[in-house]
């Protein structure tokens, strides 16, 4: 799993036309910027349609990426749930309103990834994932799933920020452990 900050070095080489940069971008992000568009689309033919064109915006804009107002897979998320809206509102098949999931960043569970997509690995920790009670599974499924800020969560469970960071990182304790990992 790449780490937030290899994301904004490797997206620092794309902005420069590093097409190996890209491809390893595109291979770390690419299951779950899928997720997000199928997820509103819900049509897999517009869903790779979509992905396809907000990578190539990934490509055109990596120099504006600010690592400072955004993670690297947040800024990703958006640019490809925003096109996803784009062509829901284009097409009129549904109404944004009449879908308010569609306007999160993604949903609280992996359900968008496709089963063929699904790696042992990813399996794996999901299982262990699911081992931890209810609040944590959601708390490390935002965090590491979905994106969210430490900020973002202390506000969504009405929990200090100490106290946030303290659950994530027992939890990832105990999904280490679980994977058998040092």
């Amino acid at each position: 799993m790449m780490t937030p900050a290899e994301l904004v070095w490797l997206l620092a080489s794309v902005a420069k036309g590093d097409k190996t940069a890209f491809k390893r971008v595109y291979e770390a992000t690419h299951g779950k910027l899928y997720g997000v568009v199928l997820r509103i689309l819900r049509r897999q033919d517009l869903a790779e349609e979509v992905l396809q064109e907000a990578y190539v915006k990934i490509w055109n804009n990596a120099g504006q990426f600010n690592p400072g107002t955004a993670s690297p897979i947040t800024w990703m998320v958006s640019i490809a749930r925003n096109r996803a809206i784009d062509v829901v509102r284009k097409r009129g098949e549904a109404s944004i309103e009449d879908e308010p999931g569609a306007l999160e960043v993604a949903s609280d569970t992996p359900e968008p990834l496709a089963r063929r997509e699904m790696t042992e690995d990813l399996k794996r920790v999901l299982e262990c994932v699911g081992r931890l009670e209810p609040d944590r599974q959601r708390l490390v499924l935002l965090a590491y799933y979905n994106g969210w800020s430490r900020d973002q969560l202390a506000e969504k469970f009405e929990t200090p920020l100490s106290t946030v960071k303290t659950w994530l990182r027992r939890s990832l304790i105990e999904i280490r452990e679980c994977l058998g990992l040092p």
